[in-house]
């Protein structure tokens, strides 16, 4: 057996494809198929079966993928002995809020410390940054989210995040007085997890539904909440800024949300690169330090 071919078959494992495999690798495909078939015949028997054309890991598969993690993580431990300086790629997937609220100082602070990383931040919704970290093509994913109990990825808990109901100044103090109105509900695109969680909240209580107008961007929403088209229901680290300097008010509400937190994901335990074990260390430290 040679590492090469145990590196084939956890990327297929992350990417779900010999296709998309070879792409990532460098390879062609016949190379790819060539070192699956030699861990196979080593294995005396298949890792990877068809249904319905779509490929998934066999019994013997699934069995070899924690100890592929483990046997990577070792060699890129061995292959980082004599190299104590931290370099390469990190890709971040993260939502807008998180990005703009929480990321600035970690990602200001880890830049200075290792400056030799190419940093790589993409903004999609929580449900497109878990895909992106699960098909591989990011190293670590942020999100907002109810509780999560999974185990597709390796996750940590940050913060509770409150969502508040945020509205111009001089529009109607408690939400109550929002309900069967004309105003807008403004937000952002659909697959948002508040979005979501306020819209079954609506449902659960029979609360009629508002007329919807989707935005952009959090800036966008924020904007057009100030000048008084309807209210906005987001994140308060989002709108602290705005609401202490009177641009926009904190509505008055009964409702009782279901909670949402704040996570950091990546896919395995074992096997991370220096930079992405860098990242991880230094935004549990400074989550800590937060909360102390």
């Amino acid at each position: 057996m040679e590492i090469r071919q145990f590196i084939t078959f956890r990327t297929i494992v992350d990417v779900g494809s010999y296709t998309n495999a070879a792409a990532k690798l460098g390879y062609t495909q016949s190379t790819i198929t060539a070192h699956i078939q030699a861990l196979e015949q080593q294995l005396g028997g298949p890792v990877f079966s068809y249904v319905k054309r779509e490929l998934h890991l066999t019994d013997l598969g699934r069995e070899l993928v924690g100890m592929v993690d483990e046997l990577l993580g070792s060699y890129q431990r061995i292959e980082k002995l004599n190299d104590s300086k931290v370099n390469g790629e990190l890709k971040i997937a993260a939502p807008e809020s998180l990005t703009i609220s929480r990321l600035g100082p970690i990602l200001k602070e880890y830049a200075m410390q290792y400056p030799e990383v190419k940093i790589k931040l993409s903004n999609g919704t929580c449900g497109d940054n878990q895909k992106e970290l699960l098909n591989g093509n990011v190293d670590v994913a942020f999100m907002l989210w109810p509780e999560l109990d999974t185990d597709k990825y390796v996750y940590h808990k940050l913060y509770e995040e409150e969502i508040v109901l945020v509205a111009a100044p001089e529009k109607e103090d408690h939400f109550d007085a929002y309900k069967g109105m004309d105003d807008c509900y403004i937000t952002n695109e659909e697959g948002c997890s508040y979005r979501v969680m306020f819209e079954e909240h609506l449902i659960k209580h029979d609360i009629p539904k508002f007329q919807t107008m989707e935005l952009w961007s959090l800036d966008a929403i924020k904007q057009v909440a100030a000048s008084g088209l309807g209210f906005a229901a987001l994140p308060l680290m989002t709108v602290e800024k705005e609401i202490k300097s009177g641009v926009l008010k904190q509505l008055e509400q009964a409702e009782s949300f279901k909670s949402i937190y704040s996570y950091m994901m990546v896919r395995e335990k074992n096997w991370h690169s220096p930079a992405v074990d860098k990242f991880l260390e230094l935004v549990l430290t400074f989550i800590k330090k937060k909360t102390k």
